[in-house]
């Protein structure tokens, strides 16, 4: 079933970006407006690409301890080798869930090979990290503080021992983990970590639009959704976070150079040679630098690219305008 939904929105996709710009093959100028004049996107067009977020993904009342702990263990230096990184170090909540960095400093000021991700809505992802080494936000949580240029600390049991030692601690992984015989055991920091971030929803304007309020978009804004779905974006951008669904190769039509293997170091397929997660775009227009590696600096630039290599097209001012400022519905409401 989800091989034959793919292959409709790549189909669908195709069909919107050559019907809206009247010719084929190679590099394609897509800047002129075919099949784009005047209207919206009418509702089952919508419905077939995006979805709304869900009000909650966590029952919060029923896991309010586990949230609380998970929360104080996401902010709390204290998890690195030197008490100087905590998760919130890299992927600040003050900051839509990044840093801002290109690549992010561990306990030594080393730096990783790749960009850190939003933790905001990434719960809602098929995997995690952009190979998707980790299935889930539980099993994310627990390969940083372990990673000798991250976080640091040397073991599993010496994460417990220390936090054993915390008076706070004591006190809330008993309650959190009232069913555990042992209740300090390295998994359950993951669990809690990853409860917390599946709090970490932001409800944007483009969710109201598609539940209905069509006056929650701009002019503006409705063109760019237009362009961004008739050029073929919503082909990999799609979903409840507008990515975050699927693996992709970057460099698909037009080859991207890049050193990073990917998803390949992962899985050892020669086919997942440079292949990563393809990011949610939510809140995109706050969380830059862009790509794998943060080696893209403005989301102007990361339009163009995308649309170079990914669907082998060249496009001008008028379209990254536009896409950029559909994007930017796609923030927090709130924070824009």
């Amino acid at each position: 079933m989800k091989l034959i939904l793919l292959l409709a929105l790549i189909l669908s996709s195709h069909a919107y970006a050559q019907g809206g710009q009247g010719h084929q093959g190679g590099m394609h100028k897509g800047d002129h407006h075919g099949g784009m004049h005047g209207g919206e996107l009418d509702a089952a067009t919508l419905k077939q690409f995006f979805e709304p977020l869900p009000a909650s993904i966590i029952d919060e009342k029923k896991n309010e301890t586990l949230i609380k702990l998970g929360r104080m263990l996401y902010m709390d230096p204290r998890l690195s080798v030197n008490d100087k990184i905590a998760c919130n170090s890299c992927h600040q909540l003050n900051k839509f869930g990044v840093d801002n960095e290109p690549t992010s400093p561990g306990h030594e000021g080393k730096r990783g090979g790749r960009n850190s991700p939003t933790t905001l809505n990434a719960a809602l992802h098929i995997a995690q990290f952009w190979d998707g080494r980790a299935r889930d936000v539980e099993e994310q949580a627990l390969g940083p503080i372990l990673n000798p240029i991250e976080m640091g600390m040397p073991s599993e049991e010496a994460v417990v021992n220390k936090l054993k030692k915390i008076e706070e601690y004591q006190d809330l992984f008993p309650k959190a983990f009232k069913d555990d015989k042992d209740p300090f055991q390295y998994k359950n920091v993951g669990k809690a970590i990853g409860a917390f971030e599946r709090t970490l929803l932001t409800p944007s304007r483009f969710d109201d639009y598609l539940k209905g309020d069509k006056d929650a978009l701009t002019a503006d804004e409705k063109r760019g959704l237009k362009k961004f779905v008739h050029m073929g974006c919503a082909t990999c951008h799609n979903g409840i976070v507008i990515g975050g669904n699927s693996f992709k190769k970057l460099g698909l039509v037009e080859p991207f150079e890049t050193d990073d293997l990917g998803r390949y170091e992962v899985t050892g397929i020669e086919s997942d040679k440079h292949v990563f997660k393809v990011p949610s775009l939510r809140n995109i227009t706050k969380t830059g630098p862009y790509f794998h590696d943060g080696s893209v600096e403005t989301l102007d630039e990361a339009i163009r690219l995308m649309a170079k290599h990914q669907l082998g097209r060249q496009v001008g001012d008028s379209f990254i305008r536009d896409v950029k400022a559909f994007l930017g519905s796609l923030t927090e409401k709130g924070k824009e």
